[in-house]
């Protein structure tokens, strides 16, 4: 993750929590364009720095809840990184799923078509 990867935690944290997740969705909505096509450096890419955004999620919120399912977002877009290919359909959930975890960026779903 080079994007982010000097991105301390101390700065991430002074962000709440709805613009951390929006910030995780623009990185899987920008891998959109990357999916169904022979671009799967590109895609990957974005979901490394989804992955270390939602690290750094964990490390900045306390509540085990959300840690939690967090953490089981986090392996389902693992196993999108790992894949041979690009599955669209799984994407798409997965960033819904995502935008569901906090108000502020469940008002995407609508706008994004999810």
């Amino acid at each position: 993750m080079t994007q982010h990867s000097d991105l301390p935690l101390e700065r991430w944290a002074q962000f709440d929590l709805g613009q951390q997740i929006l910030q995780i969705g623009a990185e899987m909505q920008r891998a959109l364009k990357f999916l169904g096509g022979e671009r799967l450096v590109q895609l990957r890419a974005c979901y490394e720095r989804a992955l270390g955004l939602v690290d750094l999620t964990v490390q900045a919120n306390p509540d085990p809840h959300l840690r939690r399912e967090l953490l089981r977002w986090r392996g389902v877009v693992a196993g999108l990184y790992l894949g041979s290919e690009s599955d669209p359909i799984v994407h798409r959930q997965a960033l819904r799923v995502l935008l569901c975890l906090h108000p502020e960026s469940a008002k995407q779903i609508a706008v994004l078509g999810l």
